[in-house]
Formats: C-alpha cells, structure tokens, sequence
C-alpha cells in the first residue's frame, strides 16, 4: 500500500506540505520519502523530470500512477483511502460544498504570496519601486482579511469549513503558516493566529512540520512584515 508510494517534496512549500499532513491524516506514513532542495536545484534533476516533465515538488508516484499537482494527489488519497484514517471530505452535501469552497477559494492567498515573492524576478530592475511592492502587499492584507472573517464566523474550536478538521485545513493550513513564518503580524490577524496556533498542535501538523523550520524554530523573516 504505502509502501508503493514515493512523495518528492522541499521542506517548507505549502503545496508539498499539504500533501504529508494528507498521507499522515489517512496513515499511510510508510511512504518514500525524498526531500529535495530548491536551492540546489534538486527538484530539476533527472529523476524528478522523468517523472513531472515541470520540474515541480510535489511529485507524486503510487505504482504506475503519477501526479504532480497537490490538489491532485490529496483528493486521490482521500478518494482511494476513503475509510483509512480521518475523513476529509464531508458525506454531507452542505458540508462538502463548504470545504471544497475553502480548498479553491485559498488559491487566492497562493497567488497573492506568488506575486510579491516573484517580483523582484518577474519585474526588470529599472520598473521595480516601493509603490509597485507595496501595492502587491496590500492585495495580499485584503485577502487575508476575508480569512479573517471566514475564522471569526466559524466561532471557537471549529475549523476553516466546517467543525471538524478536514481536506480544507491540510490545504489551507500550511498556507497561514508560511505567512506568520515570514513576518506577517498574528496581532493583526487574530482570528487566524487563533486558529493556527490551535492546530499547529495536531499530530499531523507536528509530525510534518518543515525540518529547516525545526532547526531554526524561532526564526522569522521579514518579508511580509508590511501586510
């Protein structure tokens, strides 16, 4: 079962992140196990591009089967695992509709990270300035507040969706951690520094948190320091 499944995955990327709290929650931690290195290039090497022809991590393989996208390789366990371990998508239909919403809706917070994190490569030098950062910054603060709403109308020790902990955390949770891992302010957002620090704690959570974070645990980075 497990045995068969090899995750290549780099310490600290959400989409890859989601992924191992997934195959935690289903307990399939018999997987293989290859974390790579963005810095030194890893995730382009022969083997990984034999596999995902992008060069991304995720890169996932169960036997013959092959999926590169995190989304993708979540719902196929929780599809193929439906009775192992925690169910993360709702029998109920009002439910499921909840998380699924959840799941596409956090896109928006990627493509926000994405385009401040991205500028100083996509932009020539000579067009980049304070402003044009900055405008980025505050797209990603109204996005984070319609989060910040979404946890305050859920009330106290219910979830992103709904009350249980389900595929919408594994996605979204890894998420909110990058942006407090990188300087965004939890007294600016307490709803979702609430949230976090509740399911930080959760043995799935815990047992894949990022080995470069454990090194340096009380490391934080600036970058988002403006939203």
């Amino acid at each position: 079962m497990a045995s068969e499944m090899v995750l290549y995955w780099g310490s600290g990327s959400p989409p890859c992140w989601r992924v191992q709290v997934v195959l935690e929650e289903k307990k399939l931690q018999g997987y293989k196990s290859k974390l790579l290195s963005f810095e030194k290039g890893e995730h382009k090497s022969a083997e990984v591009l034999a596999l995902n022809p992008r060069g991304q991590l995720p890169t996932f393989k169960d036997g013959t089967t092959v999926i590169n996208e995190s989304l993708g390789i979540c719902l196929y366990l929780e599809n193929k695992f439906k009775t192992k371990g925690t169910q993360l998508i709702c029998d109920d239909p009002k439910e499921c509709a909840a998380v699924y919403q959840k799941i596409l809706e956090s896109n928006n917070i990627m493509q926000r990270i994405g385009d401040i994190m991205q500028y100083s490569r996509r932009v020539p030098e000579s067009e980049r300035t304070e402003a044009g950062l900055q405008r980025l910054m505050e797209a990603l603060s109204e996005e984070l507040k319609f989060w910040e709403g979404y946890v305050q109308k859920m009330g106290a020790g219910s979830h992103i969706a709904v009350k249980n902990f389900t595929m919408a955390d594994a996605v979204i949770f890894p998420i909110i951690a990058v942006l407090f891992r990188f300087g965004v302010s939890q007294g600016k957002y307490p709803n979702l520094a609430k949230y976090y620090n509740s399911v930080k704690s959760r043995p799935s959570i815990q047992a894949t948190w990022p080995p470069h974070w454990k090194e340096n645990p009380d490391a934080v980075m600036d970058m988002l320091k403006n939203v």
